[in-house]
């Protein structure tokens, strides 16, 4: 039960993300560039304590920095600037999909053929991110907000598979995140940046609990998790952010989204529990 709970919780998380991020900008209480720094310079920070109080090193000249740094920073440019023109459903459903589609896509080419089953999700899953991807003036967004979800979806999926050799992912997390924090300085937009103090709330929040404790959060759990099980319990987050959005910031729920949303998270469940993958997994 305290599993069920505390990966419910981590879900919940993750979704808040996009809700987050879409009502600090969507409101005007802060441009998405800074919205974006904070959230990485809140994130480090609590990052950072907890590896103080939990004891050990701050590896930032690791091995395999630059490609975490560099992917968290492409992850946290296109999440942010996606979210002035996506509602936060739609993106969660495309961030959610694209990375699950390249990681599935990694594997396959690494691996050992992947079975039919796992080759028909897959495709399910890429026709219904193209039907997310698909400009229309209901689906709550456009094409370009769209393309960086993908740009942070690719890079959330790169940030992952670099990760998953780390021997200490809590502080492997806190090193990308400080050294993130300035290439964000570098590559972000630096014009008409502004921040009121509802939006800068709303960024540490994001950065320091929904993300930084989100993640520590959620690499505690994994090892307590199934291998197969991990990437079931994600197709919750874009579900709990639809509904949020929907409830908290008055998002429409069109049938362009719930016909994609099926596809993407049916095609995804029909590829990660294929017994081929489960037992690639173990």
């Amino acid at each position: 039960m305290r599993l069920a709970l505390l990966t419910t919780l981590t879900m919940i998380a993750f979704a808040a993300n996009s809700v987050l991020n879409r009502v600090a900008v969507d409101s005007g209480a802060i441009d998405p560039s800074t919205f974006a720094m904070i959230r990485v310079l809140a994130g480090a920070v609590a990052l950072c304590m907890i590896l103080t109080v939990r004891g050990g090193g701050l590896p930032v000249a690791g091995r395999g920095r630059l490609i975490g740094a560099t992917s968290l920073s492409a992850y946290m440019i296109g999440f942010s600037l996606a979210y002035v023109t996506l509602d936060a459903g739609l993106g969660a459903l495309i961030l959610f999909g694209t990375v699950q589609v390249a990681m599935f896509g990694w594997s396959a080419l690494r691996s050992s053929a992947p079975s039919a089953r796992q080759l028909g999700g897959a495709l399910i899953a890429f026709v219904g991110l193209m039907f997310a991807l698909w400009p229309t003036d209901g689906s709550g967004g456009d094409l370009a907000g769209a393309l960086l979800m993908v740009v942070a979806g690719l890079g959330w999926a790169v940030y992952t598979l670099a990760g998953r050799s780390s021997a200490d992912p809590l502080a492997t997390t806190a090193a990308n995140f400080v050294v993130a924090l300035p290439m964000l300085l570098v590559l972000l937009p630096g014009a008409g940046l502004y921040a009121a103090p509802s939006g800068i709330a709303l960024a540490i929040t994001s950065g320091a609990l929904t993300s930084g404790l989100g993640y520590a959060l959620w690499y505690h759990l994994l090892p307590q998790l199934r291998s197969q099980t991990a990437p079931v319990v994600q197709l919750s987050v874009p579900i709990i952010a639809i509904a949020a959005g929907a409830v908290l910031l008055g998002e429409q729920v069109t049938w362009a989204i719930v016909i994609a949303g099926i596809l993407v998270l049916g095609g995804i469940g029909l590829a990660v529990t294929s017994p081929m993958a489960q037992v690639g997994r173990k």
